[in-house]
């Protein structure tokens, strides 16, 4: 069962004029997962609006620090991978997570919803405790799933990461932006916002509501 603060998001670029086969290859890879009897769900999502548009972002949630350290059958998986994925894509960024309960509305492990907005959030360095005291100030007024993870490695800090799962793309325009203004904004340094939708086929364990 899924019980602890931790995530790992990953992005995969297709190689150019190889999404096709990528998707095909990245299909294979879960069923090794399911051969494998991987305890762990694995979320994937495509990005339909952004710099990265097409990317596959997958990524798995809800882990204590020893899950972990225990993956299902490291060396297997990697070899499963570059047979069938890398070849036709590569990394374009792996970074490990912790949830921040205090500043969220929900579980973190998001809902399988449709559509998800996916802000990256980089700041000066220096303002995590100003930034992340704001939000907090606006967590008792958040109305619907809003998920805040902080990076703990894998790229530029501080960074945190902000993820609202909606049913549909009319339900993320419609939502009010519940993001501090004021002192916060001039802390940050670049904020990049993107919308994925969810891939079921390119998931693994997911239970997916119609």
């Amino acid at each position: 069962m899924q019980h602890g603060p931790y995530a790992r998001i990953a992005i995969l670029r297709p190689h150019d004029g190889d999404t096709v086969d990528f998707e095909a290859g990245y299909i294979r890879h879960l069923e090794w997962h399911r051969q494998a009897k991987d305890p762990w769900t694995w979320y994937g999502w495509t990005i339909w609006a952004g710099e990265r548009q097409r990317c596959l972002v997958y990524a798995t949630f809800g882990h204590t620090a020893a899950d972990l350290d225990n993956p299902v059958q490291p060396a297997e998986d990697e070899r499963d991978n570059i047979l069938n994925v890398i070849r036709h894509g590569h990394f374009a960024g792996h970074a490990l997570y912790e949830f921040l309960p205090g500043l969220s509305k929900g579980t973190g492990v998001p809902t399988p919803a449709a559509r998800v907005e996916f802000m990256t959030v980089d700041l000066v360095s220096g303002a995590e405790n100003a930034f992340e005291t704001a939000l907090r100030a606006t967590q008792s007024g958040l109305h619907d799933e809003t998920l805040w993870y902080r990076m703990i490695a894998g790229g530029t800090a501080p960074r945190y990461v902000r993820m609202r799962p909606r049913a549909s793309l009319s339900a993320l325009l419609q939502d009010a932006d519940d993001f501090p203004g004021g002192d916060v904004r001039e802390r940050i340094a670049r904020t990049t916002i993107e919308i994925l939708n969810l891939r079921p086929a390119m998931s693994y364990g997911l239970e997916v509501r119609a």
